[in-house]
């Protein structure tokens, strides 16, 4: 008797949604495991603030996955007002806009769309996005020394370019 394992909803979704991926070029998502539930992404957005950088993601799916939401945290510690400093982001389609309608592409274009709008609105940052409503020039300086691995307010960030 072949002993096969079977194949859960969750892996049926997850296949689904990478066969019908289309991303910018500016994304790169290498698969991680042969589960195919955990990922790494590389976004490197070619405008912005953040022009230049190069930002490490993992994400992370679950046996219930597409009802929950995927775990996503940033690598690298950057200064955004929508990424804290442990790599925790806020993104309403990884919270309480999550539905099992969203897939793979929803989250990469959204995490994607970060760099390119950050919103000051909702932030987990709350001093960069004090000063991203204040004072744009000063952010975009700030975003600067960040992206090359400066450090200011007692906190050293990551290189990035």
């Amino acid at each position: 008797m072949v002993n096969q394992k079977k194949t859960t909803p969750a892996q049926l979704r997850i296949e689904k949604d990478l066969n019908e991926l289309d991303i910018p070029s500016t994304i790169k998502l290498k698969i991680l495991d042969s589960s195919k539930m955990n990922f790494e992404i590389i976004i490197k957005p070619d405008e912005g603030y953040y022009q230049k950088g190069s930002f490490k993601f993992q994400i992370n799916l679950n046996n219930n996955f597409p009802i929950d939401a995927p775990k996503v945290k940033c690598l690298n510690k950057i200064y955004h007002p929508n990424i804290d400093l442990d790599g925790n982001i806020c993104l309403n389609i990884l919270r309480e806009d999550w539905s099992p309608v969203l897939n793979l592409n929803s989250i990469l274009v959204g995490l994607l769309f970060l760099f390119l709008e950050p919103n000051p609105n909702d932030p987990l940052n709350k001093e960069s996005a004090s000063i991203l409503i204040r004072d744009k020039n000063l952010f975009k300086k700030y975003v600067n020394a960040s992206l090359s691995g400066g450090s200011f307010d007692g906190v050293r960030y990551d290189y990035v370019l």
